[in-house]
């Protein structure tokens, strides 16, 4: 065989398994095992024991042919388990950035920016408190004789970035979106056209096409970690589902979704801060590109150009 080939197909077969075969397999796993088991023996080991030297006593199990066949069955069945974990990890990606179209979201936006506002008067509130301390603290260095500037005291500042957090974990912004994730990336778009004047879901794939192969790979890799957090979060669904009948699972199922929104909002994090760093540095460049500026010119993308990209991307009239 071709070395290229089986290399490929040696790769190829890896990412089947980690990817597909062992979660799907662990999940067949843990449902044969509740599904015996149930509520009530939740924990009967002795029971599991006899039920699987009971399987492996049947006749048919001993021929090779039949063996092979269910070892294809249980490899099929937790490829499928998988493929619907990928599906609804999709469906999951596409819920955490959605816009408020219904009214449970519209909801959700409104509870949000209700947080949000009191974790903001909270922080504007810290701010003449913070200003005074430190106007009495400079008061105090004048009077010792010893010149100083007039500086948020340690406490005052830990204190403010403390509210400042609290606020970031609602939103950057007043949100405008039902979850974190969408109002992440809305406040992304919004800062960069504050900056430059472009409309960045106008600007992104054509920005995409240029960017080079160390930017497209930190970027895509952040992207999938988000994915994989989404998918993660699927199989929490899973496990949730399970607990109905084996509560352990239940226990699976809080792990799994912990782990996931940590995972998501670290990649998401991480996401949004690429993709604005890509305009920042391959803006101009762009530009450059379609003819808007010179292409040996220097310096961060005007506002008056990013107003031009962003009707010449839109197709606008």
């Amino acid at each position: 065989m071709n070395p290229l080939l089986a290399t490929l197909g040696g790769k190829l077969t890896e990412r089947w398994l980690n990817l597909l075969v062992l979660p799907g397999a662990l999940f067949l796993a843990a449902t044969a095992i509740g599904t015996t088991l149930g509520h009530r023996h939740w924990n009967d080991l002795d029971a599991l024991r006899t039920t699987l030297d009971d399987l492996a006593a049947r006749p048919a199990l001993e021929r090779t042919g039949t063996a092979a066949l269910l070892i294809a069955l249980v490899l099929l069945a937790a490829t499928a388990a998988s493929l619907a974990a990928q599906f609804l990890g999709g469906v999951i990606e596409q819920y955490w950035l959605r816009f408020a179209r219904d009214a449970l979201s519209h909801a959700l936006v409104d509870w949000r920016r209700r947080r949000w506002g009191r974790r903001e008067q909270e922080l504007d509130a810290a701010y003449p408190i913070a200003r005074t301390n430190a106007c009495a603290d400079a008061d105090d260095i004048a009077e010792d004789g010893e010149a100083g500037a007039v500086a948020i005291s340690g406490r005052s500042l830990a204190q403010i970035q403390a509210l400042t957090e609290a606020r970031n974990r609602v939103a950057l912004r007043e949100p405008t979106r039902p979850t974190w994730y969408g109002d992440r990336m809305q406040a992304t778009a919004d800062r960069v056209e504050a900056a430059y004047g472009v409309d960045l879901a106008a600007l992104w794939p054509r920005l995409w096409l240029i960017l080079p192969e160390p930017a497209v790979r930190h970027i895509q890799s952040a992207h999938d970690s988000f994915s994989a957090a989404a998918r993660l979060a699927a199989w929490a669904v899973g496990y949730a589902l399970l607990a109905c009948w084996w509560w352990p699972a239940g226990l699976v199922a809080v792990g799994c979704a912990a782990v996931a929104r940590s995972r998501a909002h670290s990649a998401l994090e991480a996401l949004a801060g690429l993709i604005e760093a890509a305009v920042d540095v391959h803006g101009r460049e762009l530009a450059g590109r379609v003819g808007l500026v010179g292409t040996d010119s220097v310096g961060l993308l005007g506002h008056e150009t990013g107003d031009r990209m962003s009707e010449l991307f839109r197709k606008a009239d």
